[in-house]
């Protein structure tokens, strides 16, 4: 007990001898269970779950807190889906439906010359006239523009339609944009695995096991990619749970998520917000993080993504279990089309001022996580 930090020592006097047994888990590295999780959604005790959660950061990443000079791309909001609680898209004739061409796309590369950005970040909606080729005409583009630029690219729904677009198998739509230049993928699309919550809000979308598979095909052909939940629109805990735990078991195959994002939802401009009349609060957002945290034993980093979590919470979750902010993610629309408060992008003295405000070391990666710098 003496390795255990004073502040848990003491909290663990008023705890049962089930939730006892929980925290003994955690300090000796073994694996909660699905069960376990449900619980510490019921536990009250934020600080608790917070002092147990920044325990284990620790562990993982002593006092290092990331953060990336990106840029994102999202090149047309025209969709065929009608996801319940997306802001983001348009019918093709819609108002406020658009799509870059690739002259446009360019520009907006050639803009991060000399900028320190070292990753694009692309997603885009399901457009019905997009075929592969014009993404791979895209990618090589990028890459003419800027070789040493890190493409993170198309969720395993774009993906997924891809393949059924152009009648190919998603081993073809992987091999054919790899040799465009696909470095990594993100982590988008999951939203909620949970067969009644997801046929809800995103009826239309590829099911759970179809999104899993993608990424695990990804992860054997050696792309590595980032993990996502959508959380605080009609879920339970246990729906979060369920989702963590289909993504460990993809985990122990292949160890291909680098990170894992929760991806607060937004409840403006879209049919899913209107039944809602609040997000939720910091005390859930923390609670989720420090929960991420406890029961992922396998990816290695947790992200407060502080586009959807806002800055004030994103700071506080250094504290609560996750490792890294995003970074400067320069022109983002999706969350902010939803109502998004944060800024549509962040200076990397912003997101020093922040990491050290938390009490943090600031320490720039790449998208593999590999230091770039650690600043002083």
């Amino acid at each position: 007990m003496n390795s255990i930090p004073y502040v848990i020592q003491k909290s663990l006097e008023k705890l049962s001898n089930g939730d006892k047994h929980i925290v003994g888990k955690i300090f000796s590295g073994e694996r909660l269970t699905v069960e376990d999780g449900v619980r510490l959604f019921e536990w009250k005790n934020l600080n608790l779950l917070g002092a147990l959660a920044n325990w284990k950061r620790e562990q993982m990443h002593g006092n290092r807190a990331y953060f990336i000079h990106n840029q994102h791309l999202n090149n047309t909001n025209v969709c065929v889906l009608h996801c319940k609680f997306c802001s983001f898209r348009r019918d093709k004739d819609e108002e406020g439906a658009y799509s870059y061409s690739q002259d446009e796309i360019y520009d907006r590369i050639r803009k991060t010359i000399g900028s320190g950005i070292n990753e694009v970040h692309i997603v885009n909606g399901l457009h019905p006239n997009l075929k592969i080729d014009f993404y791979e005409t895209v990618l090589r583009g990028i890459k003419n523009i800027r070789p040493d630029l890190h493409i993170k690219a198309f969720t395993a729904v774009e993906i997924d339609f891809f393949a059924r677009r152009d009648k190919i198998s998603v081993d073809e739509v992987f091999s054919r944009l790899r040799a465009a230049g696909l470095d990594s993928l993100p982590g988008g699309g999951a939203e909620i695995f949970a067969e009644d919550a997801r046929e809800k809000i995103c009826g239309e979308k590829i099911e759970a096991h179809r999104w899993l598979e993608i990424h695990e095909k990804a992860h054997q052909l050696g792309l590595k990619s980032t993990c996502t939940m959508l959380y605080g629109h009609i879920e339970s805990k246990h729906d979060r749970i369920d989702h963590m735990d289909r993504l460990r078991k993809v985990q122990d195959s292949t160890q291909g998520f680098t990170c894992f994002i929760p991806l607060r939802f937004h409840i403006d401009n879209n049919e899913l917000g209107e039944t809602r009349d609040r997000m939720t609060e910091m005390f859930e957002d923390l609670q989720n993080y420090a929960v991420a945290r406890l029961f992922f034993d396998n990816v290695p980093h947790l992200k407060a993504y502080w586009i959807m979590a806002g800055c004030d919470t994103a700071r506080l979750a250094l504290n609560f279990g996750c490792d890294d902010l995003d970074g400067t993610v320069n022109d983002e629309k999706i969350t902010h089309m939803a109502g998004a408060e944060s800024p549509v992008g962040l200076a990397r003295r912003n997101l020093l001022k922040m990491i050290r405000e938390s009490g943090r070391d600031p320490i720039e990666r790449d998208s593999l996580y590999n230091v770039v710098s650690e600043a002083p």
